[in-house]
């Protein structure tokens, strides 16, 4: 089964109560965490909901590898990353990827953005 993996991208001032709750039911408490779930309809629901706060896409298998070896914290797949080098994209983290900032669905570049993380 495919994996996603999802970043936190953006903080908690003005976020909607039922945003706030399905970022923390993902694991997604601060900004620059990370989790890695299954690809399924009820993920891709949640997903769905707080696009405006993150940034995903499908984690390769030496990724997922690397982030438990690195920095895994307890028992639960959720991985706290450092600001990414070289900063986010242009035109920061309120525009969508497809405009040129760091929101939404990123496909398989999400691996090179979480290895400028860690």
């Amino acid at each position: 089964m495919t994996k996603l993996a999802l970043i936190r991208v953006r903080g908690k001032v003005k976020v909607n109560p039922g945003v706030k709750d399905t970022l923390e039911y993902l694991g997604l408490k601060t900004v620059n965490s990370c989790t890695v779930v299954d690809d399924t309809p009820t993920y891709r629901g949640m997903i769905r909901k707080v696009n405006d706060y993150i940034t995903w896409g499908e984690i390769s298998e030496d990724i997922v590898k690397a982030l438990v070896e690195k920095r895994a914290e307890g028992d639960k797949k959720i991985f706290r990353l450092h600001p990414p080098k070289k900063g986010w994209d242009r035109k920061g983290i309120k525009k969508a990827v497809k405009q040129g900032g760091a929101l939404g669905y990123r496909g398989t570049e999400i691996n090179n953005l979480i290895k400028r993380m860690l």
